[in-house]
């Protein structure tokens, strides 16, 4: 039976058998630190696979980089032994939803998620630290890094008086993009993986660090998948904490992993329904002028784009032939009397002739689209505009709707969850299953969103909000309300929100999942011998592989990570010949941790045949259920994957 690893992605190793697939010649063996022999890559050989001219060393380009920016990258990459344990009781319906909450760093949440969500999330959106010039809370340990800038940048003077602090991240620290940058890279970085190829990710910014994010996204998200920098107008009086200007807006930049996105737009509001005052046998229309306005608008411009049309006077119907029913000319002519032009050819006008209207407006006759309000696609949608303002996206009504639901547990500046649960609609379908991830949760904001977006479209729609337990100050509100971390405030925020939008919802809103796994990060279940048994004594190679202090559905969720079953999978527990068996997604994954587990057990678990058996290789009651437990399964369910921990 095969070992689990019980660890995330190594990602360079994979990275390593990609390559060796495409360029065996190219992959060759080395030593390890340990003295093993592992694949490496030649990399002079894959240059000259890869280019004709190879970039020599110190030669200028164009090029993005920081210092610590190779050790940013190597952190993305490696694998975390850590592992995240449930938590019922803080849990919402544990049983039966399909929401996650994570506690813990991001980064280490991020790579434990990475394996099992590998393309399996359709929208992320985030709001990380904006670099006003505080302390990091999330602050990687890049070794040496503040030393070795400290003697760079001269942070003594040649009499050591300290000339500034490199620890702390003020506007005239050497070391204040650097420091953000090293903490956003990373997770950007394996952010990008968890995306599926039709997905999308929103990152809310100030101006502080917009060109730096703009630059790290184009590296890791690609350049071709920029789609927008978008300006939320969110403080309709302006902030003056700025010199010369009043700032009334964030930025909000959105990457699309691939050219495989499509938008889905969002319902025109009410003041937009009442120009759809028309209304023929299709239904619903407005009139939107042919003739192109704002340049190029001329004729001279777009000569193909000139040309008549021919208007029955009795029915407004259009055509581009003159004949004894279609009798009068219409031609583009702008306000001052120069030949404009038309925004449509005249092949696309031969084609929708259908949806085109001629009417008289003073002495000549002007051509009109018909713009229906439900299209063969449905309820028609706009797209998001560049400027996204209202007063539901300020900051002020979204600390007030915050405040509605928390009360005096403040809590600065949270999101407006109408502006995050529109970029939900907008991105994502309401019946796909679609994950919304949100990996800097904050006080759960996105997560209310996705409860409202669902209830508004009787959506199924679930989300895996991620949140460091960072303490409350002992001086605030929260704090003394008993909200000892953040954390406990986003949890408690869900459960007020989801219970106050079912209930608005009323009927549509019954079969709305307003519940969450709480799951905390935390080491690895096994001991340190199950990952380097090379280094233990021998007398310790028989010990207990397992900590004492975990429990068997600590062991099932580590076990669901390393074979990729998602989180919020169905669990249940039956008594098979006296031992509690975890059944995981109906017969997907059956796992048996108990002690003296005998041949009977085994037995009847093989006959149910379940894609994945795992087992504690010191549960076996004896040595004969070892001998014989490849044997029983062979017989019964040859297809079974057996693993042991």
């Amino acid at each position: 039976m095969k070992k689990l690893n019980m660890q995330s992605l190594d990602v360079i190793g994979s990275n390593v058998e990609k390559i060796a697939h495409l360029f065996p010649n190219c992959v060759t063996e080395r030593l390890d630190k340990d003295g093993k022999p592992e694949l490496a890559i030649d990399f002079e050989k894959l240059q000259a696979e890869l280019s004709n001219d190879i970039i020599a060393e110190g030669e200028e380009r164009y090029q993005f980089t920081w210092p610590d920016k190779r050790a940013a990258v190597r952190l993305a990459n490696t694998p975390t032994t850590m592992t995240l344990r449930p938590c019922r009781e803080e849990s919402v319906d544990f049983d039966n939803t399909q929401n996650l909450y994570i506690e813990g760093d991001n980064l280490d949440v991020l790579k434990v998620l990475r394996e099992t969500y590998l393309g399996k999330v359709k929208m992320i959106y985030i709001d990380p630290p904006y670099n006003t010039g505080h302390d990091f809370v999330y602050n990687d340990n890049f070794v040496g890094s503040y030393e070795e800038f400290s003697k760079s940048c001269k942070v003594y003077d040649d009499e050591g008086n300290l000339q500034f602090n490199p620890k702390e991240n003020g506007e005239s620290n050497g070391r204040f993009h650097t420091d953000w940058l090293n903490m956003i890279y990373p997770r950007l970085k394996i952010a990008r993986d968890l995306l599926s190829n039709e997905g999308v990710i929103f990152i809310s910014i100030d101006d502080g660090e917009l060109d730096n994010l703009r630059k790290a996204c184009n590296e890791i998200f690609g350049e071709c998948n920029y789609v927008a920098d978008l300006c939320v107008v969110n403080n309709l009086k302006g902030r003056n904490d700025k010199k010369y200007i009043a700032r009334a807006n964030e930025r909000l930049l959105m990457y699309v992993k691939s050219q495989a996105f499509e938008e889905h737009g969002l319902e025109l509001d009410n003041k937009v329904l009442s120009d759809y005052c028309e209304k023929d046998e299709r239904g619903a229309y407005r009139l939107l002028e042919l003739r192109k306005r704002g340049g190029p608008d001329t004729r001279k411009d777009r000569p193909n784009m000139y040309y008549p049309f021919y208007v029955d006077v009795q029915t407004g119907e259009v055509s581009l032939e003159q004949n004894s029913k279609y009798t009068q000319i219409a031609l583009p002519v702008i306000s001052d009397g120069e030949d404009g032009r038309w925004r449509w050819g005249k092949d696309k006008a031969a084609k929708d002739l259908n949806v085109l209207y001629g009417r008289k407006v003073g002495n000549k006759y002007n051509i009109y689209q018909k713009d229906y309000l439900e299209s063969e696609e449905g309820a028609r949608r706009v797209r998001p505009k560049s400027v996204l303002s209202g007063a539901a996206y300020s900051t002020d009504v979204a600390t007030k709707e915050y405040r509605s639901l928390m009360g005096k547990v403040d809590f600065n500046n949270p999101k407006s969850s109408t502006l995050i649960s529109d970029l939900i609609i907008y991105a994502t379908q309401p019946n796909e299953n679609a994950i919304v991830l949100d990996f800097f949760s904050g006080s759960s904001t996105t997560a209310q969103a996705v409860i409202q977006a669902n209830a508004e479209e009787e959506g199924n729609r679930k989300f895996i909000m991620v949140q460091l337990p960072e303490k409350t100050d002992e001086k605030s509100e929260a704090f003394k309300a008993g909200y000892k971390n953040i954390c406990e405030i986003g949890k408690e925020r869900i459960r007020r929100a989801g219970k106050k939008v079912k209930e608005e919802a009323g009927l549509a809103g019954q079969n709305l999942d307003i519940g969450f796994r709480v799951l905390k990060l935390d080491s690895s279940n096994m001991a340190d011998v199950y990952y380097t048994p090379q280094d233990s004594a021998q007398k310790t190679l028989f010990d207990e592989n397992v900590k004492p202090d975990r429990s068997n559905e600590d062991l099932l969720f580590q076990v669901m990570l390393d074979l990729g079953v998602e989180l919020s999978a169905k669990i249940q527990a039956k008594q098979i010949a006296g031992k509690t068996v975890h059944f995981v997604d109906e017969n997907y994954l059956v796992a048996c941790f108990d002690n003296e587990i005998n041949e009977s057990t085994i037995k009847e678990i093989a006959k149910l045949q379940p894609v994945y058996f795992v087992m504690r290789d010191s549960s076996a009651a004896n040595d004969n259920v070892i001998d014989n437990f490849e044997q029983i399964f062979k017989h019964y369910s040859p297809d079974t994957n057996c693993r042991v921990l």
